[in-house]
Formats: structure tokens, sequence, C-alpha cells
């Protein structure tokens, strides 16, 4: 893990990620799997319907795409397959509206980040570079009362190097003034590496398995990683 200084002199943009940088969300997901889980465990063990699921909503992702609706739907097929059929239309029910609940969480801002935003506001261009449902993403921005920070919202179907390259392009920013801030290794650090960008990894508590990489063979030099948001004002 590299905490020391890095120089950021070029900067001009700075983008955030959302999910679980600027708001919780990964802790809504782990509850509403434990719930689902619950829900089929007179057809399998806890374990193995964790298992099914998740492979589910792998074979689903290039169809669905992220977010909370693919996952809704991932959870109904898992529930038809794991209970070979059997599955009462009243639990497809309890399924929609365990989707449904998180549709409507209140978004739960982390400690620091409107604070961190408001000042970095004023020395940089911000921009929310973020994965999801273009509408979830778009009702959680607005119930979070940080759209005045942002000079741009980009909701991306994918955060790899190439859809960075674009949405850059598009911006007309080069890559040496734009620094990512974010908790994904795989998301939000290593493609922007590999573009020419700087990135910040801050790590979030809970991480989806999707989204995990091998740390070990990480070259940890080449960004800066914080444990917490408010240390970005240290070195920005």
């Amino acid at each position: 893990m590299n905490t020391t200084r890095m120089a950021y002199s070029d900067i001009k943009v700075i983008g955030f990620d959302a999910d679980d940088t600027l708001w919780v969300n990964e802790t809504f997901f782990r509850e509403a799997e434990q719930q689902f889980a619950n829900l089929l465990s007179p057809y399998e063990t806890i374990n193995k319907i964790d298992q099914e699921l998740f492979k589910k909503e792998m074979d689903n992702l290039t169809l669905y795409g992220y977010g909370i609706k693919g996952f809704m739907l991932s959870m109904i097929e898992s529930a038809i397959e794991i209970s070979n059929g059997n599955i009462s239309n009243q639990s497809i029910k309890q399924i929609l509206s365990i989707g449904k609940d998180m549709l409507n969480k209140p978004v739960e801002l982390l400690d620091g980040i409107e604070e961190v935003l408001q000042n970095l506001s004023t020395k940089y261009r911000l921009i929310l570079c973020t994965k999801g449902d273009l509408l979830d993403q778009e009702r959680k921005l607005k119930k979070s009362n940080l759209t005045q920070y942002f000079h741009h919202v980009e909701v991306m179907s994918e955060k790899k190097k190439e859809d960075y390259t674009k949405v850059l392009s598009h911006l007309d920013i080069p890559p040496r003034e734009f620094l990512m801030v974010g908790n994904s290794l795989k998301s939000d650090i290593l493609p922007l590496i590999d573009i020419g960008s700087q990135a910040i990894h801050i790590p979030f508590h809970t991480t989806w398995q999707h989204e995990k990489v091998d740390s070990n063979k990480l070259d940890s030099n080449q960004y800066l990683t914080l444990d917490s948001v408010q240390k970005l004002l240290d070195h920005l």
C-alpha cells in the first residue's frame, strides 16, 4: 500500500466513483443476498445459494448490465433454477420486494464526503464517473444533494481503459490532467494508470467479488491509497 505523497501539479479534473466512494452501496447488496439466501434455504445450503446467485449475475452481466434491476432478475432466475421450478408466486413477490426496497433506500453519504467535494470543487473541475443503471444512479445522485459539485455526470456501462479514454476524449481532458478517486482497484484505479492518468484508491470495507483483484500482482507505487476520503485534502 502506497500512502506517500505523490505529485498532482498537472491535475485539473478529478473524477469520483459513486457507489462505496460517495455513498454506501455494497452493504445493501450483501443484506439483500442474505435475505434471498434465507428465502431459498428450504431448497439448498446458504453457501450454494450465494454461489449460484453470483454465477447467474456474471452470466447476465453483458445482458442486464450493472445495478439493482439486473440483480433482481438474476435473483428470480436463480430462485427458479435452485428450486427446480417449485418456487411459489409469493416467494417471487418477496424477491421483487427485496429489490424494490433496495431501490428505495435512502442515500447514506460516507463520512466527510460533502466537505471534501465542497473544498475540491473550488480548485478543480469535478466529474462523476460511475457504473450502474442510469435511472437508479440519477435517483441516488439527486437524493444525495451532491449534484452541485459536479460539472459532468457519466454513467458508464463498463469501466475499462477504452471506456475512460472515450469519456476523457469527449470532455476534451488530456489523461495527464485527470485524477480518478474510487474504491475499486479493478474499475477505478488500474484502467486509469493504463491510459496515463493518476488514481487514488480509497477502499470500502466490503468489496463485491467481481471487483476484487490479486493485490500481490499490483504495483502500488503507481497509485496512492488512503483510508478515508477526508485525507484527500492533505494531498490535493
